[in-house]
């Protein structure tokens, strides 16, 4: 016991929700509160998710390793030339792609810290670009399988490959991403809040070791090349690009190779949350989703379905109330199941536990020493997910 004290004292709290989650699906299935079936046919669903889930947080400490996260963010600032209205585009931009090709949580989890130490160092105020990291992980979240775990799930019901899913969410994602950048310049950016006219850029940051960081920048492009371009697997493809980092990290820094790399909070709260959830809709849950969601395929469908999935997310979290609503929704209602997607990709904004890439965000901040103004975070978050979840479903109504 006197071994192991120190390491139970280490455990974060979000280490003991996850603990806590997983814990309560199995004695749900275990007491037969969930029915083995339903838990077997989740399991299957999810295995594929959490094996990419796994490979591309690797793939991507290993990226933020190697310095590519840190090199690009400087070089992000000093294209801005001490113009903030240039940087306020570069950031979001950068966010964004992040977000869309190395998933959500990587925004939230790699990208913050890059981003308020680049704002320490160049005299930025930080909230800014912590806003920018948080909102555009979960709004830009839209066009690629890759970029959320509730788009892998979509993909599969509606049998979209990658290119497929990117040709019907584009628009969906353009107003998205319109709302958030309208959003982020008038709460955050506009001179008034930001309490600056211009920057000071930083001097050419160079990485630490130049194998690495081309292995590794390679690494991710053969990635995302390969999730566009090929009918592989996404969990093999994360896998591949994250062995060749792990491989030459192996070589020039094996010390960096440890445990730690893996996100076991995350392994372990997600089937967790998935578990607990489809016990509560065994018991229930499926039918109040079926009433609030309904079955029209039409436009008044596609709006509630992102209305409930929005809503419910901030309730819960957005990962489950995805998969239980997506069981609500009939089966050939595939714009209104799109629109689902919408509202629990963009609606989780509001309250910190919504989606996991929120909850990290705040996490990442506290350790960054940034205190984020909960009330007036929680204020203008919920302007844009009424915002954008309603425009975004008003433009996949429209395409």
């Amino acid at each position: 016991m006197s071994a192991t004290w120190p390491v139970v004292r280490r455990l974060h709290p979000l280490d003991w929700t996850a603990a806590a989650l997983l814990t309560c699906g199995l004695l749900f299935l275990a007491t037969g509160l969930l029915p083995a079936a339903s838990a077997g046919e989740v399991g299957a669903r999810i295995a594929p998710l959490i094996a990419f889930l796994g490979t591309v947080i690797v793939l991507a400490e290993l990226t933020s390793t190697a310095g590519v996260f840190d090199v690009v963010a400087t070089g992000v600032a000093r294209a801005g030339r001490g113009s903030y209205p240039r940087l306020f585009l570069l950031c979001v931009a950068f966010a964004a792609v992040t977000t869309m090709t190395l998933n959500l949580d990587t925004t939230a989890v790699l990208l913050t810290p890059v981003m308020l130490a680049l704002a320490a160092r160049v005299g930025i105020a930080p909230l800014p670009l912590a806003m920018t990291t948080v909102w555009l992980a979960n709004t830009a979240s839209l066009l690629l399988p890759v970029s959320n775990l509730t788009n892998l799930l979509a993909a599969e019901r509606v049998a979209l490959s990658p290119a497929g899913l990117a040709g019907v969410m584009w628009a969906p994602q353009a107003a998205a991403l319109l709302v958030t950048m309208a959003c982020l310049w008038g709460f955050y950016w506009r001179r008034g809040r930001r309490g600056a006219d211009g920057y000071l850029p930083p001097p050419v940051r160079h990485p630490g070791d130049p194998l690495l960081f081309r292995v590794c920048g390679l690494a991710c492009v053969g990635f995302l090349l390969a999730t566009l371009l090929t009918g592989v697997p996404l969990w093999v493809s994360s896998g591949t690009a994250a062995l060749a980092a792990v491989a030459a990290f192996a070589v020039r820094r094996p010390e960096v190779l440890r445990p730690s790399l893996v996100p076991w909070r995350l392994l372990v709260m997600v089937p967790g949350m998935f578990l607990v959830v489809q016990t509560v809709d065994a018991h229930g849950l499926h039918r109040l989703l079926a009433a609030a969601i309904g079955a029209d395929g039409g436009v008044l469908g596609m709006f509630r379905a992102s209305a409930v999935g929005a809503g419910l997310s901030n309730l819960l979290n957005n990962l489950p109330v995805y998969l239980a609503g997506e069981a609500a929704v009939p089966a050939g209602n595939h714009q209104q199941l799109l629109a689902l997607l919408i509202g629990t990709n963009i609606g989780p904004l509001v309250t910190p536990w919504a989606s996991l890439a929120t909850l990290l965000w705040y996490e990442r901040c506290r350790s960054f020493g940034l205190r984020v103004p909960l009330r007036g975070v929680a204020a203008t978050s919920a302007v844009l997910a009424v915002g954008g979840v309603a425009l975004a479903t008003a433009a996949l109504a429209l395409t």
